[in-house]
């Protein structure tokens, strides 16, 4: 199964590089940029929270291009740290949860899968977390990625349905719930393999 984050990054890795070289040149660390890129990602809910979809969605992105960059920064100077890693992924449910609160407060007739969508994107990142701590870790990041369906950039587009067509929001916040169903799936799979005695 393809996944957008994993086949798309080839094409958008010379931006990446761009960015990150620009962050270097100015002195910023790739921490400074993970916690940069989640403030960013919460102005984007307080965006949606006042009723400016439009603007909130496209600082949501950027918020992503800086989330993507940081990574890329600290491979460039030598600082990947496990507390980088930890940052980056705490952010990102930062970054999630706080669009989810933004639209409950927003569209309250969407509360109750709303809520529903929060518990999932916690009981997906325990199973996600668990797997890292139980597979021993073979690839550049810092620690075992277990690939799925839904990754960042698939929960950016969710996101994205779910801020610009809120008419639909019940119908575009069930199949974020689909995706990460079927990811957690793809994981438990994933992991029952490399498991095997």
């Amino acid at each position: 199964m393809p996944m957008l984050d994993s086949n798309a990054r080839k094409y958008v890795q010379p931006l990446l590089d761009a960015v990150a070289r620009g962050a270097q040149r100015m002195g910023v660390s790739a921490n400074a940029m993970t916690v940069g890129g989640m403030l960013v990602g919460v102005a984007a809910a307080v965006l949606v929270c006042l009723g400016h979809p439009l603007a909130g969605f496209l600082v949501l992105w950027l918020s992503g291009l800086i989330d993507a960059a940081d990574g890329t920064l600290a491979r460039l100077t030598g600082t990947t740290s496990p507390i980088g890693a930890i940052l980056d992924i705490t952010f990102d449910r930062v970054v999630e949860l706080s669009m989810v609160t933004a639209l409950a407060w927003r569209f309250p007739e969407a509360r109750f899968e709303l809520v529903i969508l929060a518990g999932i994107i916690a009981i997906a990142m325990s199973l996600f977390l668990s797997i890292g701590a139980a597979v021993a870790n073979r690839s550049v990041k810092s620690f075992h990625y277990a690939p799925g369906l839904g990754e960042r950039t698939e929960a950016f587009i969710c996101l994205s349905l779910m801020i610009l067509d809120s008419e639909r929001l019940v119908l575009w916040t069930w199949v974020f719930i689909a995706v990460i169903v079927f990811t957690m799936a793809q994981r438990l799979v994933h992991v029952r393999e490399m498991l095997k005695p």
